[in-house]
């Protein structure tokens, strides 16, 4: 379930070796209810044609079944509160895909177990006993969550009045491998075989598994697929369905769709798929062949005995290329020719840079090899820690107890830590003698630990913090909060790394109110801890110390292209793109400033060229490019063999801190999936269901035959503003490097920008300008999508949303979809054109009702 993660943010990061940045929350005040007097579902982010529940947290859909004109959407709920936890299946019923009615818990956790993520099926030969052949049971097949023992098994649940009411089956779980990482069953009726095919994740192993059922409750096992496609996070939410290609029912081809997390396509969550072929037993899916980088003009092969005229600071590089592993190291695969620059000599604990000479910027892009650990570079750090910033301690952990401040649990004993614990790895970065460290006796404890009453009076809370990567809201979490009046309005956690670093928080909104802070050790798996030191207020933001492990562009002094590597050995391909420095002096620099876990970089074959290289991740196939698209799944049973899917419209990178109330997590528009050939290959394509067009207004605002050229202007004028809206535009291209509209925009240069960039061939979503941006270091930045023009012309679709846009882009191969917090009044929509013109063919605005009664 993409989520009953206690796995996934506990053992999922520690397995997969993920080391996030630092997850900062600075939104402003997450937005209160309405008062009773108005109209519900209109808070300031209320989705108004999303399914969002009334109120508290949701993520995966579950349970998509068709039956009796009704389409089921069941959910992973939280029936006490708006962050993860307690997981249950919501439930909500629309005859439509787009008017929904939200409906009483259907699966609820209980002492025992929680409901994690799965499927339901209509039971139509009553195959289970649990109904009669007048009237076939629905029977939901969930992961069950032992609280007691972390184990995941497969269980069921069966309902004979249209899911209204459910009773969990006395013999459950039917399927139980004793694993701790087995979950997320998709069911379906195999008409070949007359039996019960269910698609279920080996969550870390990187694999899906298929069996087969006569009953549903006896399981055999069929076969399994993987690893393949990308890896770099936990494997759930799996589903596979046929469809016809080309809408030829003669030929089809069956659709595998593999969510995965961390590791999608623009960070963090998202649902990559595979097509291929199924004969009832295996899942086998095409040769894409072997890939060949772009040739170009190769500025730094490491071939040589010496770096040339490369300069090295530190020990981490050594004297000269390494010719693979070195001392201590795993094996190092995946450069090219017998030489690579490895900064592994003397370990994890040795850091070091490694410059290359100034050159010119005469190539469009620079493309290299690159692997070692995920620490990317952060804006605003420093090499070396100095003083704290001036301003108000709070608390330095210096005395031989804790003081005002009050505990629960276990985690935090009596008085602060003076230093590492017995077996704990080195702590480091905290000042004086003293810390918080919940590591006492392990990461099996748990507690919390409270600050007196303050009022925020500076614009700052600054503190140093390390250890587990557990953010606030998610399951076992390991993070300082800060509360006002109850509520948690900032959060910060680790990087599953003892060394502290400071972060901060900017509450100048807050000033003047009444604050504690609260340091949450809720996790006993591993990186289970945190360590707090030296919390303070300031004016001043404390500028943590540089803990990267990346490659950077730096031109006038300045990194303005960073890559990092995925916790491997294995190095793959980056590619920066060098077009807006054009004629500017540049370096390369290879940094290494990270002494724990995966503290080191790998970098090999950096040539300049004309197009960029692409990663195992950008030539894996995505259901969608956006960040906030997981857990899809799709409905079973839908009228005319349609294929809906529907996915979580959100990201664990930074689910916990959105600034929604009273409820958190929405689900995309339900989308109609289809296999078409796309410049001669099989592809996965959706489009908005069809019934989305009832909420249009009747007369569209219009646009046609407009040239643009080097600017950006309103489309139409105000008829088309608005802050739900359905767009239709075509363009055919110019000499313009970039163009598209902009939606959204307001004061203060708020907009999301939703362009397609003609040189790199791509559709993007710009968001670092489209409202609260600032509550996840994560959340800002473009995302990007592989988009070739179709006769010189760019097709969009696009649906803006009180908190997200979604766009469609060509014939549904491209899709990027996008939370977005903007301010209520960023209503504008514009077209743009950068460095030459384009021509604005057509283009309709639709005004969107509301799908709520």
């Amino acid at each position: 379930m993409s989520s009953g993660r206690v796995s996934r943010h506990a053992r999922t990061r520690m397995i997969a070796a993920v080391a996030t940045v630092c997850a900062l929350s600075a939104s402003p005040l997450a937005p209160q209810s309405v008062a009773a007097d108005t109209s519900p579902y209109s808070e300031t982010y209320r989705p108004q044609f999303h399914f969002t529940p009334e109120k508290n947290w949701m993520n995966d859909p579950n349970g998509l079944v068709y039956y009796k004109g009704e389409y089921h959407l069941f959910y992973q709920y939280n029936p006490n509160g708006d962050s993860w936890g307690d997981m249950s299946w919501g439930h909500a019923v629309s005859k439509d895909l787009v008017h929904w009615k939200e409906l009483p818990l259907a699966l609820s956790h209980d002492d025992e177990e929680m409901v994690f993520s799965g499927s339901a099926v209509v039971d139509r030969n009553n195959t289970t006993g649990f109904g009669t052949r007048k009237n076939p049971p629905m029977v939901a097949i969930y992961t069950s969550f032992d609280n007691g023992t972390g184990i995941q098994a497969q269980s069921l649940a069966y309902s004979t009045d249209r899911g209204r009411t459910w009773t969990k089956y006395q013999g459950n779980p039917v399927l139980d491998i004793g694993s701790k990482e087995f979950r997320d069953p998709k069911v379906q009726w195999y008409e070949p075989t007359k039996s019960w095919l269910m698609t279920v994740s080996l969550s870390t192993e990187h694999k899906v598994r298929f069996y087969s059922s006569k009953n549903l409750k006896d399981w055999d096992p069929l076969s399994e697929f993987g690893p393949a496609g990308a890896t770099g996070g936990v494997w759930e939410c799996p589903d596979l369905f046929p469809l016809a290609v080309d809408g030829d029912r003669k030929k089809i081809k069956w659709v595998l769709v593999v969510n995965i997390n961390p590791g999608g396509i623009a960070g963090g969550s998202a649902a990559q798929y595979f097509i291929g072929d199924f004969d009832g037993t295996k899942f086998t899916t095409e040769d894409k062949g072997t890939y060949t980088p772009p040739t170009g003009t190769v500025m730094q092969d490491f071939e040589d005995t010496g770096f040339g005229a490369w300069t090295a600071t530190g020990t981490a590089f050594g004297d000269g290329p390494a010719a693979g592993a070195v001392a201590g190291q795993g094996t190092v695969g995946g450069f090219d020719g017998k030489g690579l620059a490895n900064s592994f000599h003397g370990g994890d604990a040795a850091t070091g840079v490694l410059t290359s000479p100034e050159f010119t910027v005469g190539s469009r892009y620079l493309n290299f090899k690159v692997g070692g650990g995920r620490h990317p570079h952060e804006s605003g750090t420093v090499l070396e820690q100095g003083d704290p910033p001036a301003g108000t301690v709070l608390a330095d952990f210096e005395g031989g107890g804790y003081g005002d401040w009050t505990t629960t649990g276990d985690a935090f004993g009596s008085a602060p830590a003076p230093g590492t614990l017995p077996d704990q790895q080195e702590v480091s970065g905290f000042l004086g003698s003293g810390l918080v460290n919940s590591y006492l006796r392990g990461d099996s404890t748990t507690g919390t630990l409270t600050s007196p009453e303050f009022t925020i009076d500076k614009a700052y809370v600054n503190f140093l913090v390390g250890g587990g990567n557990h953010p606030s809201g998610s399951a076992g979490a390991t993070a300082v909060e800060l509360l006002v009046d109850g509520r948690v309005v900032r959060s910060a956690t680790g990087k599953d790394s003892e060394a502290l670093n400071w972060a901060s928080w900017d509450v100048e909104d807050l000033t003047g109110k009444k604050a504690r802070i609260r340091i949450v050790d809720d996790n006993t798996g591993g990186w289970g801890h945190l360590n707090v030191d030296h919390v303070m207020l300031s004016d001043t933001k404390a500028r943590p110390v540089s803990q990267e492990t990346s490659v950077n562009l730096i031109v006038d002094g300045q990194v303005v292209r960073s890559a990092t590597g995925s916790n491997s050995e294995t190095l793959d391909w980056a590619s920066f793109d060098m077009r807006p420095y054009a004629g500017k002096k540049a370096r390369i620099q290879i940094v290494d400033r990270n002494t724990a876990g995966w503290g080191h970089i790998l970098a090999d074959r950096f040539t300049a060229a004309d197009a960029p290289a692409k990663s195992v991740v950008q030539r894996a196939d995505w259901a969608d490019y956006g960040k906030d698209y997981y857990a899809a799944v799709s409905w079973e049973d839908a009228p005319d063999g349609k294929r809906y899917m529907v996915g979580w419209m959100n990201n664990w990178d930074y689910s916990g801190a959105i600034p929604t109330a009273p409820w958190r997590g929405a689900q995309s528009a339900p989308r109609e999936m289809a296999l078409r050939t796309v410049d001669g290959r099989v592809r996965l394509t959706s489009r908005p269901v069809d019934s989305l067009e009832s909420l249009r207004e009747k007369r569209p605002a219009r646009a046609s035959g407009v040239t643009v050229r080097s600017t950006t202007q309103p489309l139409i004028g105000p008829a088309a503003k608005g802050k739900a809206l359905d767009i239709e535009a075509t363009f055919s291209l110019g000499d313009a490097e970039r163009f598209g509209l902009k939606v959204r925009a307001g004061a203060g240069g708020e907009e999301t920008v939703i362009g397609y960039d003609a040189t790199a061939q791509e559709l993007y979503v710009d968001r670092t300008r489209s409202g609260a941006v600032d509550f996840n270091s994560t959340f800002p930045g473009v995302q990007t999508a592989p988009l070739k023009a179709e006769n010189g012309k760019v097709k969009l679709r696009i649906l803006v949303d009180w908190s997200s846009v979604e766009v469609f882009g060509g014939s549904g191969e491209a899709v990027i979809t996008d939370q977005i917090f903007p301010d209520p009044d960023s209503q504008g929509v514009q077209v743009f054109a950068e460095n030459g013109s384009v021509k604005l063919d057509q283009a309709r605005v639709w005004h969107l009702d509301s799908a709520h009664d």
